[in-house]
């Protein structure tokens, strides 16, 4: 029954958030607060449509590679201050710099430098990924036993074979729970910078569709933004326990709000 009553939860919250929707849209009687219906209707349109779709994808795109781009820099950087005072001491004064300004707030100056198109959009997703990820990783490092490093060089491994064999799989957990933020924090960015920079993706249908007093479109995507970001989320989740699986049970870490 508990087993069953979990797997039904997330359906319950969203049949309350549409019933609860509809109902105020109803009652309001306001014609840029369309009901819960007729924006469910709009869906299928925007996803039948050839244009729509290469938007969609085009987002999708961009986010996968900012994505990649931030593990690929933000996971050995994090790994390397957690194990280097020296690093550490160098990267933590330009990391506290940036990490208060928001992401999208760079997107001018990024446009000024690098235009509007695919770079611009992919740099600022980057930036919103690197600093959850560099964080954790970090974290991660500085937590694993000295005994451990003590036993690998005892063993003959190198400083970079005891990153890369030790350091590395005994921070994976807390590297990949600032993965799945870094993930819900590409999704936000990639949408801001393209209601920023609107040339194409699923932030400019968005504010398209506002200039033009659609408003049943604008909550369209909006659903249709929120169901990526869940589908991704799943998705990452299963990937992560299945990485560590060798870990103790942790609980499920709820979605980020920025």
């Amino acid at each position: 029954m508990k087993g069953a009553l979990k797997h039904l939860s997330p359906a319950l919250a969203c049949c309350g958030l549409l019933l609860t929707w509809q109902l105020a849209s109803l009652g309001l009687k306001n014609d840029s607060f369309p009901t819960a219906l007729d924006s469910l209707r709009a869906i299928p349109p925007i996803l039948t449509d050839k244009e729509a779709l290469i938007n969609i994808l085009a987002s999708l795109r961009r986010m996968a590679i900012g994505f990649a781009l931030a593990l690929a820099f933000s996971i050995p950087l994090g790994l390397l201050m957690g194990r280097s005072r020296a690093t550490a001491a160098f990267f933590n004064p330009l990391l506290m710099l940036v990490y208060p300004v928001p992401k999208a707030a760079l997107m001018p100056i990024i446009m000024l430098w690098l235009g509007v198109g695919d770079v611009s959009k992919t740099l600022v997703i980057f930036l919103g990924v690197s600093l959850p990820v560099i964080y954790h990783s970090f974290e991660g490092a500085k937590a694993v036993e000295e005994k451990m490093l003590w036993s690998g060089a005892a063993m003959g491994l190198s400083a970079g074979e005891r990153l890369l064999r030790i350091v590395l799989p005994a921070a994976l957990p807390e590297i990949l729970t600032g993965c799945r933020t870094g993930l819900v924090l590409a999704l936000i960015t990639m949408v801001t910078s393209e209601m920023i920079a609107r040339q194409s993706g699923a932030g400019n249908i968005l504010f398209n569709a506002l200039d033009m007093g659609q408003y049943d479109t604008v909550f369209a995507m909006i659903i249709i933004i929120g169901a990526m970001g869940i589908c991704l989320d799943a998705v990452f989740e299963t990937i992560r326990r299945w990485l560590v699986r060798w870990s103790e049970p942790q609980f499920d870490m709820p979605l980020s709000f920025s």
